[in-house]
Protein backbone atom coordinates (compact mmCIF):
# COMPACT_ATOMS: atom_id res chain seq x y z
CA UNK A 1 0.00 0.00 0.00
CA UNK A 2 2.92 2.37 0.55
CA UNK A 3 4.35 1.85 -2.93
CA UNK A 4 3.34 4.38 -5.61
CA UNK A 5 3.44 1.51 -8.11
CA UNK A 6 0.69 -0.36 -6.26
CA UNK A 7 -2.98 0.08 -7.26
CA UNK A 8 -3.81 0.31 -3.53
CA UNK A 9 -1.61 3.38 -3.12
CA UNK A 10 -4.40 5.77 -4.16
CA UNK A 11 -7.36 3.52 -3.37
CA UNK A 12 -8.39 5.41 -0.22
CA UNK A 13 -8.39 8.72 -2.12
CA UNK A 14 -10.54 7.22 -4.88
CA UNK A 15 -12.89 5.74 -2.31
CA UNK A 16 -13.37 9.13 -0.68
CA UNK A 17 -14.04 10.83 -4.00
CA UNK A 18 -16.59 8.17 -4.97
CA UNK A 19 -18.46 8.29 -1.66
CA UNK A 20 -18.37 12.05 -1.09
CA UNK A 21 -20.37 13.61 -3.89
CA UNK A 22 -19.29 17.15 -3.00
CA UNK A 23 -17.02 19.69 -4.61
CA UNK A 24 -14.85 20.72 -1.65
CA UNK A 25 -13.56 17.60 0.08
CA UNK A 26 -10.89 19.30 2.21
CA UNK A 27 -13.03 19.62 5.34
CA UNK A 28 -14.31 16.07 4.95
CA UNK A 29 -10.71 14.83 4.82
CA UNK A 30 -9.91 16.87 7.91
CA UNK A 31 -12.88 15.41 9.81
CA UNK A 32 -11.80 11.88 8.91
CA UNK A 33 -8.22 12.69 9.94
CA UNK A 34 -9.49 14.01 13.28
CA UNK A 35 -11.48 10.85 13.99
CA UNK A 36 -8.64 8.59 12.84
CA UNK A 37 -6.32 10.43 15.24
CA UNK A 38 -8.58 9.50 18.16
CA UNK A 39 -10.85 12.53 18.42
CA UNK A 40 -14.16 10.71 18.68
CA UNK A 41 -16.55 13.32 20.12
CA UNK A 42 -18.12 16.12 18.10
CA UNK A 43 -16.34 18.72 20.23
CA UNK A 44 -12.98 16.99 19.90
CA UNK A 45 -13.37 16.73 16.12
CA UNK A 46 -14.32 20.39 15.86
CA UNK A 47 -11.31 21.49 17.91
CA UNK A 48 -8.99 19.38 15.74
CA UNK A 49 -10.21 20.93 12.48
CA UNK A 50 -10.46 24.45 13.94
CA UNK A 51 -14.22 24.85 13.58
CA UNK A 52 -17.22 25.14 15.87
CA UNK A 53 -19.12 21.95 16.66
CA UNK A 54 -22.18 23.34 14.86
CA UNK A 55 -20.12 23.91 11.71
CA UNK A 56 -19.32 20.21 11.20
CA UNK A 57 -22.74 18.72 11.92
CA UNK A 58 -23.62 18.40 8.22
CA UNK A 59 -20.24 16.88 7.37
CA UNK A 60 -20.61 14.24 10.08
CA UNK A 61 -24.05 13.32 8.75
CA UNK A 62 -22.75 13.02 5.17
CA UNK A 63 -19.80 10.87 6.25
CA UNK A 64 -22.07 8.67 8.34
CA UNK A 65 -24.62 8.28 5.54
CA UNK A 66 -21.84 7.35 3.12
CA UNK A 67 -20.63 4.58 5.43
CA UNK A 68 -17.24 6.18 6.07
CA UNK A 69 -18.03 7.11 9.67
CA UNK A 70 -19.78 4.96 12.28
CA UNK A 71 -21.56 6.61 15.21
CA UNK A 72 -21.40 4.52 18.36
CA UNK A 73 -23.78 5.26 21.23
CA UNK A 74 -22.51 4.77 24.77
CA UNK A 75 -24.47 1.73 25.93
CA UNK A 76 -24.65 3.08 29.50
CA UNK A 77 -25.39 6.68 28.53
CA UNK A 78 -27.62 6.68 25.42
CA UNK A 79 -27.43 10.46 25.12
CA UNK A 80 -23.70 10.33 24.40
CA UNK A 81 -22.07 8.99 21.27
CA UNK A 82 -18.67 8.80 19.61
CA UNK A 83 -17.56 8.65 16.00
CA UNK A 84 -15.23 6.07 14.43
CA UNK A 85 -13.91 5.60 10.89
CA UNK A 86 -15.72 2.56 9.53
CA UNK A 87 -13.27 1.59 6.76
CA UNK A 88 -9.80 0.39 7.90
CA UNK A 89 -8.29 1.38 4.55
CA UNK A 90 -9.34 4.99 5.14
CA UNK A 91 -7.94 4.94 8.70
CA UNK A 92 -4.62 3.63 7.35
CA UNK A 93 -4.52 6.38 4.74
CA UNK A 94 -5.30 9.12 7.25
CA UNK A 95 -2.91 7.90 9.97
CA UNK A 96 0.03 6.57 7.96
CA UNK A 97 -0.08 7.85 4.38
CA UNK A 98 -1.65 11.30 4.21
CA UNK A 99 0.77 13.02 6.67
CA UNK A 100 3.78 11.81 4.64
CA UNK A 101 2.34 11.74 1.14
CA UNK A 102 5.28 13.58 -0.42
CA UNK A 103 7.82 11.13 1.02
CA UNK A 104 5.76 8.18 -0.16
CA UNK A 105 5.54 9.56 -3.70
CA UNK A 106 9.33 9.91 -3.70
CA UNK A 107 9.71 6.22 -2.84
CA UNK A 108 10.71 6.51 0.83
CA UNK A 109 8.13 4.04 2.10
CA UNK A 110 10.58 2.32 4.46
CA UNK A 111 11.27 5.54 6.36
CA UNK A 112 7.58 6.41 6.56
CA UNK A 113 6.65 2.94 7.82
CA UNK A 114 9.34 2.90 10.53
CA UNK A 115 8.06 6.21 11.88
CA UNK A 116 4.41 5.15 11.68
CA UNK A 117 4.51 1.70 13.31
CA UNK A 118 3.40 2.89 16.74
CA UNK A 119 0.53 4.95 15.27
CA UNK A 120 -0.50 2.01 13.11
CA UNK A 121 -0.79 -0.25 16.15
CA UNK A 122 -2.67 2.20 18.38
CA UNK A 123 -4.83 4.07 15.86
CA UNK A 124 -5.46 1.51 13.10
CA UNK A 125 -5.18 -2.04 14.40
CA UNK A 126 -6.30 -1.41 17.99
CA UNK A 127 -9.69 0.18 17.20
CA UNK A 128 -10.33 -2.32 14.40
CA UNK A 129 -9.65 -5.23 16.75
CA UNK A 130 -12.11 -3.77 19.27
CA UNK A 131 -14.83 -3.73 16.61
CA UNK A 132 -13.99 -7.30 15.59
CA UNK A 133 -14.37 -8.40 19.21
CA UNK A 134 -17.82 -6.82 19.41
CA UNK A 135 -18.77 -8.59 16.20
CA UNK A 136 -17.46 -11.83 17.70
CA UNK A 137 -19.73 -11.31 20.71
CA UNK A 138 -22.72 -10.81 18.42
CA UNK A 139 -22.10 -14.18 16.75
CA UNK A 140 -21.01 -16.08 19.89
CA UNK A 141 -22.95 -19.22 20.85
CA UNK A 142 -25.46 -19.02 23.68
CA UNK A 143 -23.21 -21.06 25.99
CA UNK A 144 -20.43 -18.46 26.00
CA UNK A 145 -22.35 -15.78 27.93
CA UNK A 146 -25.08 -17.95 29.44
CA UNK A 147 -27.81 -16.80 27.05
CA UNK A 148 -28.16 -15.08 23.71
CA UNK A 149 -27.28 -11.35 23.76
CA UNK A 150 -29.93 -8.71 23.27
CA UNK A 151 -27.59 -5.77 22.69
CA UNK A 152 -23.84 -5.34 22.29
CA UNK A 153 -21.78 -2.18 22.38
CA UNK A 154 -19.22 -0.20 24.36
CA UNK A 155 -19.60 2.21 27.25
CA UNK A 156 -17.93 4.35 29.89
CA UNK A 157 -18.48 3.80 33.61
CA UNK A 158 -17.91 6.78 35.90
CA UNK A 159 -16.03 6.02 39.11
CA UNK A 160 -16.81 9.13 41.18
CA UNK A 161 -15.05 7.82 44.30
CA UNK A 162 -11.73 7.43 42.44
CA UNK A 163 -12.43 10.39 40.15
CA UNK A 164 -11.82 8.39 37.00
CA UNK A 165 -13.67 6.62 34.22
CA UNK A 166 -13.55 3.00 33.11
CA UNK A 167 -13.90 2.31 29.40
CA UNK A 168 -15.57 -1.04 28.72
CA UNK A 169 -14.88 -2.14 25.15
CA UNK A 170 -17.35 -5.03 24.86
CA UNK A 171 -20.63 -4.82 26.79
CA UNK A 172 -23.08 -7.69 26.31
CA UNK A 173 -26.63 -7.04 27.55
CA UNK A 174 -29.46 -9.55 27.82
CA UNK A 175 -32.75 -8.71 26.08
CA UNK A 176 -34.75 -6.14 28.05
CA UNK A 177 -37.40 -7.61 30.34
CA UNK A 178 -40.22 -5.21 31.29
CA UNK A 179 -40.29 -4.50 35.01
CA UNK A 180 -36.80 -5.89 35.65
CA UNK A 181 -33.36 -4.34 35.75
CA UNK A 182 -31.39 -4.90 32.54
CA UNK A 183 -29.08 -7.87 32.91
CA UNK A 184 -25.41 -7.50 31.92
CA UNK A 185 -24.19 -10.80 30.52
CA UNK A 186 -20.56 -9.75 30.08
CA UNK A 187 -18.11 -6.87 30.47
CA UNK A 188 -14.97 -7.10 28.35
CA UNK A 189 -11.74 -5.24 27.73
CA UNK A 190 -9.78 -5.44 24.46
CA UNK A 191 -6.02 -5.09 23.95
CA UNK A 192 -4.35 -5.76 20.62
CA UNK A 193 -0.63 -5.67 21.52
CA UNK A 194 -0.72 -6.14 25.29
CA UNK A 195 -0.61 -9.30 27.40
CA UNK A 196 -3.67 -9.14 29.61
CA UNK A 197 -3.81 -10.10 33.26
CA UNK A 198 -4.97 -9.29 36.76
CA UNK A 199 -4.99 -5.50 36.49
CA UNK A 200 -7.36 -5.67 33.52
CA UNK A 201 -9.63 -8.03 35.44
CA UNK A 202 -9.56 -5.75 38.48
CA UNK A 203 -10.69 -2.83 36.33
CA UNK A 204 -13.57 -4.88 34.91
CA UNK A 205 -14.50 -6.05 38.42
CA UNK A 206 -14.65 -2.44 39.56
CA UNK A 207 -16.90 -1.56 36.61
CA UNK A 208 -19.20 -4.45 37.47
CA UNK A 209 -19.39 -3.27 41.06
CA UNK A 210 -20.25 0.30 40.03
CA UNK A 211 -22.97 -0.88 37.64
CA UNK A 212 -24.62 -3.21 40.14
CA UNK A 213 -26.95 -0.47 41.40
CA UNK A 214 -28.62 0.13 38.03
CA UNK A 215 -28.16 -3.25 36.34
CA UNK A 216 -28.43 -6.91 37.26
CA UNK A 217 -24.78 -7.98 37.47
CA UNK A 218 -25.34 -11.17 39.47
CA UNK A 219 -24.08 -13.45 36.70
CA UNK A 220 -22.00 -10.95 34.71
CA UNK A 221 -19.01 -12.66 33.09
CA UNK A 222 -15.75 -10.75 32.82
CA UNK A 223 -13.89 -11.19 29.52
CA UNK A 224 -10.42 -10.29 28.26
CA UNK A 225 -9.89 -10.10 24.48
CA UNK A 226 -6.22 -10.01 23.49
CA UNK A 227 -4.09 -10.26 20.38
CA UNK A 228 -0.92 -10.83 22.46
CA UNK A 229 -1.97 -13.45 25.02
CA UNK A 230 -2.68 -13.68 28.73
CA UNK A 231 -0.87 -14.00 32.02
CA UNK A 232 -0.69 -17.46 33.57
CA UNK A 233 -2.96 -18.70 36.36
CA UNK A 234 -5.79 -16.25 35.85
CA UNK A 235 -9.18 -16.82 37.46
CA UNK A 236 -10.80 -19.60 35.37
CA UNK A 237 -14.14 -17.81 35.69
CA UNK A 238 -12.79 -15.03 33.46
CA UNK A 239 -13.16 -15.56 29.72
CA UNK A 240 -9.88 -15.14 27.84
CA UNK A 241 -10.53 -14.80 24.13
CA UNK A 242 -7.63 -14.77 21.69
CA UNK A 243 -7.14 -14.48 17.96
CA UNK A 244 -8.13 -18.07 17.16
CA UNK A 245 -11.57 -17.48 18.63
CA UNK A 246 -12.12 -13.98 17.26
CA UNK A 247 -11.16 -15.04 13.74
CA UNK A 248 -13.26 -18.20 13.92
CA UNK A 249 -10.47 -20.77 13.67
CA UNK A 250 -11.57 -22.43 16.91
CA UNK A 251 -14.44 -21.28 19.10
CA UNK A 252 -14.81 -22.41 22.68
CA UNK A 253 -15.19 -20.96 26.17
CA UNK A 254 -12.35 -20.47 28.63
CA UNK A 255 -8.70 -19.79 27.93
CA UNK A 256 -6.72 -20.52 24.80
Amino acid sequence: MLSPASPLFREARYLLEEELVVRDTALYHSVLAAVAAGNSTRGGIANYVGRKATDIGHHLVVLEDSGLLRRQTDIFRPGRSTYHVAEPLVVFYQVVMRPQWGLLESGRATNVWEAAKARFSSQVVGPHFEQLCREFAVAAPEALFGELPGEIGAGVVADHYRRTQIEVDVVVLAPAAPGNRRKILSLGEVKWGEVMGRRHIERLSRARQLLSGDYDTTDTILACYSGAGFERDLDPQVLTIGLNQVYGDQLYGGRL
